[in-house]
């Protein structure tokens, strides 16, 4: 038993500090996200932390002596450290919420459905099928549009547009934006039986991206032009919801952010990225304002997209 526990110390030991040494690491310095972007980008992956520290540290009782706790209190450090970042996403408010049986049902599909994709047919089969009232597209491609044109049914907002919209019902007026670090940004008005209510929909950089901020600016411009009220704004923005960049713009918006903490990328193999299919980055998000309430949020179907869509369905609510 003594040679067992010699060779796992061996053997394990300094993988195990290692894993605990990087994710308290990673999780301290997201901290400092507060007040800078570089930092916060290891916000993003807080998740990622909080598992690693939380793993060493059950490793850790393996062992006795100073090699548990050369272990332990490092990765006890990383987990209150990453648990920081992640529990106000799972602590706001994310609106109200409206009966199954509410009137005049929204159903919104936010979906980014890649530039790459091998098989647009198979997403506009699965959005035939879901029968959204609106769908936020992003990288709408020249592949997507040309399937696209075998689905008369749906009304098509800014069709040749990075970011474009399909409605059961036309939109009233389209306005898109696209310039410099603005970012691709489409905005619709539609009416239903409550009256007219405005859509965003935005594609946003990257966070290692430096115009990500000019992007979610430029945003929150155009949500205080537009009203609060019936307001709805979606997109990929890039953005997981406990880095502190995302938490700032969801004050400064003024909307609640409907969905909470749903992985939305990656759906399929990436670039360098070899594995997928398990995601664990939430950067898709859904907005309405304080008219709406929701219903239901879910994630749809692996497709063959490299984003997961999230369905949205918002109900107004009952005038006081």
């Amino acid at each position: 038993m003594r040679a067992l526990r010699v060779v796992l110390f061996a053997l394990l030991w300094p993988a195990v500090a290692l894993v605990a040494a990087l994710s308290t690491g990673a999780a301290v310095a997201a901290q400092r996200g507060r007040v800078s972007l570089a930092f916060d980008v290891l916000a993003h992956f807080a998740p990622i932390w909080l598992l690693g520290a939380a793993a060493a540290f059950v490793a850790s009782l393996m062992y006795r002596g100073w090699a548990r706790w050369l272990v332990a209190v490092p990765a006890m450090v990383g987990v209150i450290a990453a648990a920081l970042l992640v529990a106000p996403e799972f602590l706001r408010e994310a609106g109200p919420h409206v009966r199954p049986n509410a009137p005049d049902q929204l159903k919104v599909i936010q979906f980014n459905v890649w530039h790459d994709n091998p098989d647009p047919q198979a997403v506009l089969d699965w959005l035939d099928q879901e029968r959204p009232d609106i769908a936020v597209i992003e990288e709408n491609s020249p592949a997507f549009a040309a399937a696209l044109a075998g689905h008369p049914a749906w009304s098509v907002a800014c069709a040749r547009c990075e970011v474009m919209m399909l409605s059961r019902t036309p939109a009233l007026s389209v306005e898109h934006g696209y310039g410099g670090r603005s970012g691709p940004l489409t905005h619709a008005v539609f009416r239903d039986r409550r009256g007219t209510f405005d859509v965003i929909g935005v594609h946003n950089a990257w966070p290692t991206d430096r115009d990500q901020p000019f992007q979610e600016a430029r945003l929150a411009d155009a949500i205080a032009a537009a009203g609060h009220n019936r307001l709805i704004v979606t997109g990929d923005f890039n953005s997981a919801p406990w880095s502190f960049a995302r938490r700032r713009w969801d004050e400064v918006f003024g909307i609640p952010r409907r969905e909470r903490a749903v992985p939305t990328w990656p759906a399929h193999r990436y670039k360098a990225l070899r594995w997928a299919g398990l995601p664990y980055l939430p950067i898709d998000h859904v907005y309405a304002g304080p008219a709406w309430g929701t219903l239901s949020v879910r994630r749809g179907p692996r497709l063959s997209s490299d984003h997961y869509a999230l369905v949205v369905t918002l109900a107004p609510l009952a005038p006081h």
